[in-house]
């Protein structure tokens, strides 16, 4: 049976950094980047482990920025 894996990618430029992503995460993959802020001085959230991501798009649809974009794809076990 195939299952899914996914990959997050966000543009840190634009995150103000709120959270609600790294919340919505079932799997706690989002976490805020520990001491780094984009050019506007906001702190941003990065992928803290990727390998755990299954694609469900949560954090997508909760970023109130329209910051995260999720990518899918079947894995054959």
């Amino acid at each position: 049976m195939a299952r899914m894996k996914g990959v997050i990618v966000v543009n840190t430029e634009r995150c103000k950094g709120c959270s609600l992503c790294v919340v919505a995460c079932p799997q706690q993959v989002i976490a805020l980047a520990p001491k780094k802020v984009n050019v506007h001085g906001y702190p941003y959230v990065e992928p803290a482990a990727p390998e755990k991501c299954t694609g469900c798009a949560s954090c997508g649809v909760v970023c109130p920025d329209g910051c995260i974009t999720v990518f899918r794809k079947k894995v054959e076990d």
